[in-house]
């Protein structure tokens, strides 16, 4: 059971999945850090087919490509500034109506999306004024658990897929 009936949980990257923080080197090369315990809840959600994952950010990355591929995320929209485009997309290609999707954003930029959504979270350090559109805010900031915390809040037994999931399998086959 997924709260609030949602098929389809959408998330942004930079604030939400990573710190926020955008490091380069003398190379130009682009660093992000993301959490093992976002991600281990996002892959047994998404391999035991309980909950679909996708991705909109405004921001374009090899890393977010290669994360994605780790989490089986096969919806990735990269350098969407006007992300309801992409929504638009997502909702067209799985038929969805608004309140069987959820969105975890952190910023003014997704406030397209949060007044569609059916549920809309968002880390600690979102600002206050993205908060206050929130059904739930995570206790924890983004880029340190805020999305595994939600999970288990929209997947109730949560511990108990994963459980499930890690007894019947070798560990990420």
């Amino acid at each position: 059971m997924v709260r609030f009936n949602l098929k389809l949980l959408i998330l942004d990257v930079d604030g939400v999945l990573t710190n926020g923080l955008i490091v380069f080197d003398n190379e130009d090369n682009e660093y992000k850090a993301f959490n093992v315990k976002d991600g281990l809840a996002i892959r047994v959600l998404s391999e035991t087919k309980v909950l679909k994952f996708a991705i909109i950010t405004g921001r374009k990355s090899k890393i977010v490509e290669k994360r994605a591929r780790e989490l089986l995320i096969e919806d990735v929209f990269q350098g969407y500034r006007n992300k309801l485009v992409a929504y638009n997309l997502l909702k067209e290609k799985y038929n969805l109506k608004d309140k069987e999707i959820g969105y975890i954003g952190d910023d003014l930029n997704d406030l397209p999306i949060i007044e569609k959504v059916g549920f809309f979270a968002c880390p600690a350090d979102a600002p206050d004024y993205i908060k206050v559109k929130a059904h739930y805010i995570s206790k924890k900031r983004g880029g340190y658990g805020a999305v595994r915390e939600i999970l288990e809040f929209l997947v109730p037994n949560f511990y108990n897929i994963a459980k499930d999931y890690f007894l019947k399998k070798t560990y990420f086959e």
